[in-house]
């Protein structure tokens, strides 16, 4: 198995760095970084430049102009950029623990894609998160949540390192599965039977939209909430909408009702018949 990593991200080059330390920190070193950015500027480029020296990690940067929010196109050209044959998912604003991808890859298997969870910090614990937290695991505990202020809630099982108990809070979580930004992984090749990501969406959706295709197409998820964690950013929302949000809804519940794999506006455009 041949592993890329791809990482969205716009404008947040602060929250950026810290989901590298992140990438940093990984116990499995064998992967492709890539980062698909939706039209950063300077700063965003600067900062990967720098941190490729600092970390040592091996990242290209997939850049389009900034037209707006165009998520899924970017998150399409890193697709078709990854060399790797599983690829794992993961946004700008989050911070994955060290054993993140060694779990992936633990679970991955044909026929699958996997499902993780997130912890989502406050503003002023985000702020305050620095490099050794990161590179220590000490983020991860709840000594520093509490060392920060964060409170005390059911959500903090979703920290356990401890494999048994993992895998039992899996079983029993209600939580439906899905693709979600902050965590998820799947074979390249099932994700180009799908033709991508939906670039007629809007901001909101797309990681949902996409993972109903993959079960339209017979890829059973996996749910891996309790096993790989990262640490969710908090920052302003500017692209969401009400008619965003809407819009994109629409789109979700016509996948669902049609039990389509395909859609024109991914990878391959129209004019390019996918294979059957």
């Amino acid at each position: 198995m041949q592993l890329s990593v791809i990482v969205s991200t716009y404008n947040e080059p602060g929250w950026l760095e810290k989901a590298l330390w992140g990438w940093e920190a990984q116990t499995e070193r064998d992967f492709e970084l890539l980062i698909a950015d939706d039209g950063s500027g300077p700063e965003t480029a600067a900062c990967i430049e720098r941190l490729r020296g600092e970390t040592g990690l091996s990242i290209n940067h997939v850049w389009q102009e900034d037209r707006g929010f165009r998520k899924s196109m970017i998150l399409n050209r890193a697709i078709e950029a990854a060399g790797g044959d599983y690829l794992v998912f993961s946004d700008g604003d989050c911070i994955p623990r060290a054993d993140f991808l060694a779990t992936h890859m633990r679970f991955a298997r044909p026929g699958h894609y996997l499902s993780g969870g997130y912890f989502k910090l406050p503003k002023q614990a985000s702020d305050a998160v620095t490099h050794e937290d990161v590179q220590s695991g000490r983020l991860f505990t709840g000594e520093w949540l509490d060392t920060h202020d964060v409170l005390r809630t059911h959500k903090r099982l979703l920290l356990t390192s401890n494999p048994a108990w993992s895998a039992i809070l899996n079983r029993i979580s209600r939580t439906v599965p899905t693709w979600n930004g902050h965590s998820a992984s799947g074979w390249k090749s099932d994700l180009v039977a799908v033709n991508g990501f939906n670039e007629a969406m809007g901001y909101g959706g797309q990681d949902r939209e996409l993972g109903y295709r993959l079960v339209n197409l017979g890829v059973r998820p996996v749910r891996i909430r309790f096993s790989t964690i990262c640490m969710h950013l908090e920052h302003p929302q500017s692209w969401r909408t009400e008619e965003a949000v809407a819009a994109s809804k629409a789109i979700i519940a016509e996948t669902v009702r049609s039990r389509r794999t395909w859609i024109d506006e991914g990878i391959r455009k129209p004019g390019a018949a996918p294979t059957a």
